[in-house]
């Protein structure tokens, strides 16, 4: 069973304790803001055909900790303790606010590999390039005419 959470908020509304805020320029942040977060999470809801049994954990959460896993080169048990320490990394999982409790037991980061394949995966990239396209978030990558050298030595 899958549950749609409400809406991705805007780093100003990410609640922090008493006068703290989050850098806009970190680059968790940053990230988030590159990822069709709605686009992918309707696919996501998608595999979820039994209307009965747990709710899933939503697939920010879920997918957020795959990409911090990899990314930062962790066991399964690291993803949920540095997202539980860091309010950046809660933002990038689609945390309202600043918790202090483990967001999911580390065991999770299995289920969430079975469920999020390496096809689905190499999809979410596809979408988020295609994003990032049409948003013109990517530089400009040298194309092969752009290589001036005689195809030399070093």
């Amino acid at each position: 069973m899958y549950k749609f959470p409400s809406n991705q908020i805007g780093v100003e509304d990410f609640g922090m304790p008493s006068g703290v805020k989050l850098n806009p320029d970190n680059r968790w942040v940053k990230k988030a803001t590159l990822i069709p977060w709605d686009e992918i999470e309707k696919r996501y809801a998608a595999l979820f055909k039994n209307r009965k049994g747990n709710v899933a954990k939503p697939l920010r959460l879920a997918l957020g900790a795959l990409i911090i896993n990899t990314e930062r080169s962790l066991s399964d048990s690291e993803p949920a303790l540095q997202i539980q320490e860091t309010p950046c990394l809660q933002y990038f999982c689609g945390m309202s606010a600043y918790e202090d409790k483990l967001p999911f037991d580390p065991s999770l980061m299995v289920y969430f590999r079975k469920r999020l394949t390496p096809e689905i995966l190499g999809e979410i990239n596809e979408l988020i390039i295609s994003k990032s396209k049409d948003e013109d978030m990517l530089p400009d990558l040298p194309s092969d005419e752009d290589d001036e050298s005689d195809g030399g030595g070093v």
